[in-house]
C-alpha cells in the first residue's frame, strides 16, 4: 500500500467511532478501500458485516471496481457497497415481508401512479387551479427537506417562506393518501426505515448484529434522517468510520446536515477524528487560495489543505464587458488549447449553460452537458415569446392570441377574447377585436396600436423582435408587475429573455428561431454520449470530479453568491453566506492546473458587481 501517514492512520483504524476529515484530493476512497481490505484481510471481519454507505448509486459502483481492482477476490462473499436509499429500501422490504405488506414505489414518471401526477391531482382539488412545474419542483423539494430534517411542516415554515398556496393541507393531504395505500417515494423510505428500527426490536437487534462495522463515505452530504438510520444501527458497538469534509458540504438545501459533524465529539466522547489535508490534485498556486480562501468562514473545522505539487501558472481572473465577450473569450482560450475532454466549464446555476452551449455549437466544439433537466426550452416565459412571433407570423391564430392576450398592453378583457374566439375565425384577431360593437375611442387606439406592432415584428429579425415584444407590445411590463406571484425574482426572467436574445442575435427570421430552440435542446439531450467534449456543470454535479482546466463562468453578486445568501448575511446570519463560499471552493478545487475565474460588468445592460468572492481572493496575501 502506498499511503501517507495520515492515510494509513485512518486506514488502521479499526474499533470505536472515528471521523476523518479529507480536503478535496486527499484520496478518501482510496482510504476507504484501503480499510475495507484492512478489516477483511487482517481483522477476519466478513465482508457480509461491513456496511459501507456512499452518497449515490455512480460512487457506489465506482468503489466497488475500485476495489476489485485493487484486491481482485480476497473473499468468496462479494464486497459491497451500497447508497443510504438502497439499504433503507432492504430494510423496509424485510419488514414488509415479516408482516405481510406490500409497498409501492412512486418515484417512476412513466408509471400510471407516480408522485408528480398525485402532487399535481392534490394541489388542483385543494387550489382549484393547475400548478406550474416551477411550484412543482418547489413543493417536492420543500417536502424533501422536511421529511430530511425530520421536521415537521409548522417548523419547515417558522423559518422558511414559500410560494405554494395551503402548502400544510397540500403536505399533510399527500402523506395521507401515501399511508392509506400505502405508497413510499425516496424521502418515504429514510423515515419509514428509521420509524421501523425505533419500532421493531427484532428487526433493529437483527440489523446490529448484522453490520458489525459502518462506513460513510461524503458524510458531510449525509441528511439528518440519513444519520440518525447510521447511528442507531451503529449503536452500541459504534464502530463508526465516517469520511468527510466539512468545506464541502454544499446540500442544505436536501437536507444535508454538516452541522452532525461540527458536533462529532460532543455525541462520541471517545472518536476519533483524522485530518487528511494533502491535496493530491491541485497546484500549489490553486491549492495555497483555496486554503486562504475558505479559512473565511467560522462554522468548519480549523484545518489546512496542503500540498507537494509543484507551482503552475496562478489563478487567473478575467473581467469582461458582457455576456457575449465572456463566451467570446471561453471560445478562443477552448480553440488554443484544444483539449477538450480535459475541460469544464462550471457555473453556480444550470441556466448559464444556455449562452455557453449557444457559443460553443457556433464554433463547433464538441460538449457534455451533466445537468440534463434543463427547463429553459420548455419555460412558459420561453413559450409565451414564440406565441408572440406565432402570432405576428399569423394573425389568424386564435390558439397563440388566447395564450398571451393579457401579456401585452392594450387592456384586453377576458370578454373581448370570448367575442375574438367566437367571431374571429379566418381573420386578424386585431381586425375582430376592432369589430367589437361599441368599443370606445380607448379601446380602437390600444388595438390599432397592436395591429401595427405585430406588423412590425412579423418583418423584425428575431432579437430586433424579442426586443419590441419586451419594450413596446408590454411583455417586459407584465414580466415585472408579476414576477412575485410566478415565485421569481424579475432579475431572473429578465436573464431568461437575455439568453433567448443570446439564440435570436445571429438569426433572421421567426422560422429560423423556432428551428434552432428546437434543435439546441436535440443537441443537449444527446449530448451524454459526447464524452470527448468540453464537460458543463453546475459546481453541485460536478462534486467529486476534476479537470486540468476549469473556467467558472458568471462570478458576480446577486447569482453567485445569491442574492438572499447576501441578504442574510447583512442581517447578521452567516449559514447561507458561507455554504455559498463552500461551493465556490468545491468549484475552484476541481481544477488541477488551469483555474480561471470570469466575472461581467454587466447582464442585460444592467450593470453587475463582481462576486464578493473574487474581491476577497483579490485582496489574499502572498
Amino acid at each position: 500500500m502506498n499511503l501517507s501517514k495520515e492515510q494509513k492512520k485512518a486506514v488502521f483504524h479499526v474499533k470505536g467511532p472515528a471521523l476523518v476529515l479529507a480536503v478535496p484530493g486527499a484520496g478518501k476512497t482510496t482510504v476507504l478501500i484501503h480499510r475495507t481490505a484492512n478489516l477483511i484481510l487482517n481483522h477476519n471481519v466478513s465482508p457480509e458485516k461491513i456496511l459501507s454507505i456512499t452518497f449515490s448509486r455512480a460512487s457506489a459502483r465506482d468503489m466497488e471496481n475500485r476495489f476489485k481492482s485493487l484486491y481482485g477476490d480476497i473473499s468468496n462473499i462479494p464486497v459491497g457497497f451500497s447508497t443510504i436509499h438502497s439499504f433503507s429500501y432492504g430494510l423496509i422490504r424485510e419488514y414488509a415481508f415479516k408482516n405481510r405488506i406490500r409497498y409501492t414505489l412512486i418515484e417512476d414518471e412513466n408509471k400510471e401512479l407516480n408522485k408528480f401526477k398525485l402532487l399535481k391531482s392534490i394541489y388542483y382539488s385543494i387550489n382549484k387551479k393547475h400548478i406550474t412545474e416551477e411550484r412543482l419542483e418547489t413543493l417536492l423539494n420543500s417536502i424533501g427537506y422536511i421529511k430530511n430534517m425530520l421536521l415537521s411542516p409548522e417548523e419547515f415554515l417558522s423559518n422558511n417562506k414559500i410560494d405554494i398556496k395551503n402548502f400544510e393541507h397540500i403536505f399533510k393531504a399527500y402523506e395521507d393518501y401515501k399511508r392509506a395505500n400505502r405508497l413510499l417515494d425516496f424521502d418515504d423510505m429514510l423515515t419509514l426505515a428509521l420509524d421501523i428500527l425505533h419500532r421493531d426490536k427484532g428487526i433493529l437487534e437483527k440489523y446490529r448484529n448484522r453490520y458489525e462495522y459502518i462506513q460513510v463515505d461524503e458524510g458531510q452530504d449525509t441528511s439528518k434522517v440519513q444519520m440518525e438510520i447510521i447511528k442507531t444501527v451503529a449503536h452500541p458497538r459504534n464502530n463508526l468510520f465516517i469520511v468527510a469534509d466539512d468545506d464541502q458540504s454544499i446540500y442544505s438545501f436536501r437536507g444535508a446536515y454538516p452541522k452532525g459533524l461540527l458536533d462529532f465529539n460532543k455525541v462520541y466522547k471517545d472518536g476519533k477524528i483524522f485530518f487528511m489535508e494533502r491535496n493530491y490534485r491541485s497546484s500549489k498556486n490553486i491549492v495555497t487560495v483555496c486554503n486562504k480562501f475558505i479559512k473565511k468562514n467560522k462554522l468548519r473545522y480549523n484545518k489546512d489543505i496542503i500540498t507537494e505539487n509543484p507551482l503552475c501558472e496562478p489563478i487567473n481572473i478575467v473581467k469582461v464587458n458582457s455576456m457575449a465577450k465572456q463566451y467570446e473569450f471561453i471560445v478562443e482560450e477552448l480553440k488554443r488549447h484544444n483539449k477538450y475532454e480535459d475541460t469544464a466549464i462550471l457555473y453556480r446555476n444550470n441556466i448559464s449553460s444556455i449562452g455557453i452551449i449557444e457559443y460553443l455549437e457556433r464554433n463547433s466544439i464538441p460538449f457534455y452537458i451533466k445537468d440534463m433537466k434543463l427547463k429553459f426550452f420548455n419555460h412558459w416565459l420561453i413559450e409565451d415569446v414564440v406565441y408572440f412571433f406565432l402570432l405576428a407570423k399569423d394573425n389568424t391564430n386564435i390558439e397563440a392570441f388566447e395564450n398571451i392576450y393579457y401579456k401585452m398592453d392594450g387592456f384586453i378583457s377576458k370578454n373581448q377574447l370570448h367575442f375574438v374566439k367566437a367571431n374571429g375565425r379566418g381573420q386578424s384577431v386585431f381586425d375582430t377585436l376592432l369589430d367589437i360593437p361599441g368599443i370606445n375611442e380607448f379601446y380602437r387606439k390600444n388595438f390599432l396600436n397592436l395591429k401595427l406592432n405585430f406588423k412590425k415584428l412579423s418583418k423584425m429579425k428575431p432579437y430586433d423582435g424579442i426586443c419590441l415584444i419586451e419594450k413596446t407590445i408590454g411583455y417586459g411590463d407584465y414580466l415585472k408587475e408579476n414576477s412575485m406571484k410566478f415565485g421569481y425574482i424579475f432579475d431572473s426572467l429578465e436573464d431568461l429573455l437575455g439568453y433567448l436574445k443570446i439564440i435570436a442575435k445571429p438569426l433572421n427570421s421567426i422560422d429560423e428561431l423556432l428551428l434552432r430552440l428546437k434543435y439546441l435542446n436535440h443537441l443537449i439531450s444527446r449530448s451524454h454520449r459526447m464524452k470527448k467534449g468540453v464537460t458543463l456543470s453546475t459546481i453541485h454535479s460536478a462534486k467529486g470530479l476534476e479537470f486540468e482546466r476549469v473556467y467558472m463562468i458568471d462570478l458576480i453578486d446577486g447569482e453567485f453568491p445569491t442574492a438572499t445568501s447576501i441578504d442574510e448575511f447583512n442581517r447578521g446570519k452567516i449559514q447561507q453566506l458561507e455554504e455559498e463560499r463552500r461551493l465556490f471552493y468545491v468549484g475552484m478545487t476541481r481544477a488541477k492546473r488551469h483555474l480561471t475565474l470570469i466575472t461581467l460588468d454587466s447582464k442585460n445592460d444592467r450593470k453587475t458587481k463582481p462576486s464578493v468572492f473574487l474581491r476577497e481572493l483579490e485582496n489574499l496575501k502572498f
